[in-house]
């Protein structure tokens, strides 16, 4: 055996998913679902007995989670879904139109197939969703559009920056898709991006995105606004 052979059998990691990974993929998918919703609350013990792991794994699951931005750890309470503010949530949808926009040019620019094809195959997917209507089913087709409208720009910096975004505003988007009038306009605007795309059209899959964006950031941010004013109201009575 060389001695690059050597070396690289003896720093070669394995890419095996860890327990903590697994447990982490796990509560996220079930915080994507709504089975656990915004600021409630994430007891240990409960979890160790949903997941049948530890403790240990359990708090190095929900630090994976906070490190993303999906959980919070509030004093006096412990870990709790993440909620997002108003003012929050606009600079989240500000900055992935930024970003997006940019993401959608790229990918129109560089039209790879094997992108323009999956897409469609996520779109299909999330057109059959809605007819269901299936929420989780709706939402991985989503997921899977976006990651390879990103992923098709071929920028690991714009991936890396719209990752914890999406996380993010997934919270936001399991309240929007359940609103009848919001899931069949989603549904035209994906889809519109996507031929945009195909044609490889870079001002209009850039213009197609960013207006995508907006419509889902006006969307969440009257959802956020009637959401704050009844929990006031509750406050007051």
């Amino acid at each position: 055996m060389d001695r690059r052979t050597e070396l690289k059998s003896t720093l070669r990691i394995e890419d095996v998913p860890t327990v903590r990974a697994i447990v982490a993929q796990k509560l996220r998918e079930a915080i994507m679902s709504g089975t656990f919703k915004p600021g409630q609350r994430l007891v240990e013990r409960e979890l160790c007995e949903m997941t049948g792991v530890s403790r240990p794994s359990i708090r190095e699951a929900l630090r994976l989670l906070e490190a993303d931005g999906m959980v919070s750890t509030v004093p006096h309470r412990g870990p709790v879904v993440s909620t997002i503010s108003l003012e929050e949530a606009r600079q989240l949808y500000a900055a992935r139109a930024v970003l997006e926009g940019y993401a959608g040019r790229e990918c129109a620019r560089l039209r790879d197939p094997a992108v323009v094809r999956r897409m469609g195959d996520a779109l299909t997917r999330l057109k059959a969703a809605f007819t269901k209507p299936d929420m989780m089913a709706i939402l991985e087709a989503k997921t899977d559009f976006y990651a390879a409208l990103i992923g098709g720009c071929q920028n690991a910096f714009i991936e890396r920056m719209l990752k914890p975004l999406h996380d993010r505003i997934t919270l936001l988007r399991i309240t929007s898709m359940s609103q009848p009038k919001r899931v069949n306009k989603s549904l035209r605007e994906v889809t519109a991006i996507w031929r945009a795309i195909q044609s490889g059209d870079e001002d209009l899959a850039e213009r197609c995105c960013v207006d995508h964006i907006r419509a889902a950031a006006v969307a969440a941010l009257d959802m956020i606004e009637r959401s704050t004013a009844k929990e006031k109201e509750k406050e007051k009575a």
